[in-house]
């Protein structure tokens, strides 16, 4: 376990990806990292330097030449983990940098476990637990709104709103805990009426941050849509239209989609994770059949279904039956009349189905498309993403946040109930705690172990 480590060891880890690159960092932080890399660095003495300087020279083992290298030189506590930092940055090769890697542990320094060198910097105070965590978000972001999502929460904008909650309750804990000290006069420091107020503030922040929840784990981790129709509809020109290219395989032949395929599209900096199937009929053979049953799978454990059906062909009842099957299975759909060959025949088309809310479009013709990824859009967000808003994208924050609002309801039942200052202060030293177990002020080696083990070492 990470927290049973000697936290006064020099740790060591390559911090820049591992492979033939034009340059490779080598970072290595603790009490003596500067020292120990000063009796490889003959070209200067390191420990003459201030902190946040640059240095060019000779790295060796002993007397064998290792590389020519530039040191970054951070001294504690200005660094990111609050301790001596000294980062090599070395040439790309594999291994130079392996060699690199093997001198400093010979020198007396450890490889880091994965994410160590946060789990430093948490643990000397330079970020709370969610910006801690807001950093391996940031790395795995891919899309622009989750890599600001997690910029906002490392430079502390969950925690801001989290921290003041957590004061403005400890400031009445302390009102409540001195009422205790006085039970024999009956006196009352802490206000009822202010309490009840300060609850319904706090209630109406803990509901927008669990409310945010369910865009940030789509900004997080995307949205899966299965897309769905009988056999030529145009699933698979669909797809391709919406990825601007071949993938998956069009043909006038009816079941060549035999099994799913599933590939990513951006779309405003959600990421959708399309899915083509196969298509729904009584399957021709065993392995159709097959398809035909994971297609519908897909269709009840999606995000979203995109109902796609021949506007030139299928006849209203069958698009009606449809629909009423993905009323009762579906989470959320968007119906699409395909082969629509031009926006004057738009209207027509959506006359005769009578279709609320239907896309007509031409997927061969690339028309429609845009309309189409504003419904996809408009499915899971309602204004655009800001991302300068506090966003919960943790499915931990979710979770305490969760036990949180249950203790606020508990406290508000006991004012109404009337219940003792001594039973009201356990319900608030629970919410509290709570609130705590999110930002790292409690905590467990058991949680932080888990938390930083998702890491990628090196950071």
């Amino acid at each position: 376990m990470q927290q049973k480590t000697n936290w006064n060891e020099v740790i060591v880890a390559l911090a820049t990806p591992p492979g033939i690159g034009a340059i490779g960092v080598i970072r290595l932080s603790g009490k003596g990292a500067i020292e120990l890399v000063n009796t490889m660095f003959p070209s200067k003495d390191l420990m003459a330097q201030q902190g946040n300087t640059l240095h060019v020279g000779l790295l060796k083992d002993n007397e064998k030449p290792l590389d020519e290298i530039v040191l970054s030189l951070f001294r504690a506590p200005k660094s990111y983990t609050g301790e001596d930092i000294i980062e090599i940055s070395c040439h790309g090769s594999p291994y130079i940098q392996q060699q690199v890697l093997e001198a400093c542990i010979r020198k007396g320094a450890r490889l880091a476990t994965p994410g160590e060198f946060t789990l430093r910097a948490f643990l000397h105070g330079k970020m709370d637990l969610v910006q801690a965590e807001a950093v391996a978000d940031l790395i795995a972001s891919g899309t622009k709104a989750s890599q600001e999502t997690a910029l906002n929460q490392i430079r502390g904008g969950f925690s801001t709103v989290l921290s003041y909650l957590r004061e403005e309750l400890i400031k009445f804990s302390a009102l409540i805990e001195l009422e205790l000290d006085f039970s024999q006069e009956d006196v009352e420091f802490a206000d009822r009426a202010g309490l009840r107020s300060l609850l319904d503030q706090i209630e109406t922040g803990v509901n927008e941050l669990l409310a945010s929840f369910k865009l940030g784990n789509v900004i997080k981790n995307g949205v899966n849509v299965a897309i769905i129709g009988k056999p030529n509809a145009g699933k698979s020109t669909l797809l391709n239209a919406l990825l601007k290219e071949n993938r998956a395989i069009v043909s006038a032949i009816a079941g060549t989609t035999r099994d799913t395929i599933e590939e990513v599209l951006n779309i405003d900096g959600i990421l959708f994770r399309l899915i083509d199937t196969a298509g729904i009929r009584e399957g021709t053979d065993e392995i159709e059949a097959i398809g035909v049953e994971k297609s519908r799978e897909k269709m009840k454990s999606a995000d979203i279904v995109l109902y796609i059906f021949d506007a030139d062909a299928d006849s209203k009842t069958d698009v009606e039956t449809m629909q009423l099957e993905l009323q009762l299975v579906a989470r959320s759909w968007i119906m699409i009349g395909n082969k629509v060959d031009s926006f004057i025949a738009v209207p027509e088309r959506a006359a005769a189905y009578g279709l609320k809310d239907a896309v007509y479009i031409s997927a061969k013709q690339d028309l429609g498309l845009e309309v189409l990824k504003t419904a996809l859009t408009e499915k899971v967000i309602s204004g655009g993403v800001n991302t300068e808003n506090t966003i919960v994208t943790n499915a931990r924050h979710y979770q305490s946040l969760q036990k949180l609002s249950e203790t606020l309801m508990s406290i508000r039942t006991g004012m109404q109930n009337e219940i003792p200052g001594d039973l009201l202060s356990i319900d608030i030293r629970q919410c509290l705690y709570h609130l705590g177990e999110i930002t790292g002020q409690i905590s467990n080696e058991d949680q932080l172990d888990f938390i930083f083990s998702k890491f990628c070492i090196g950071k």
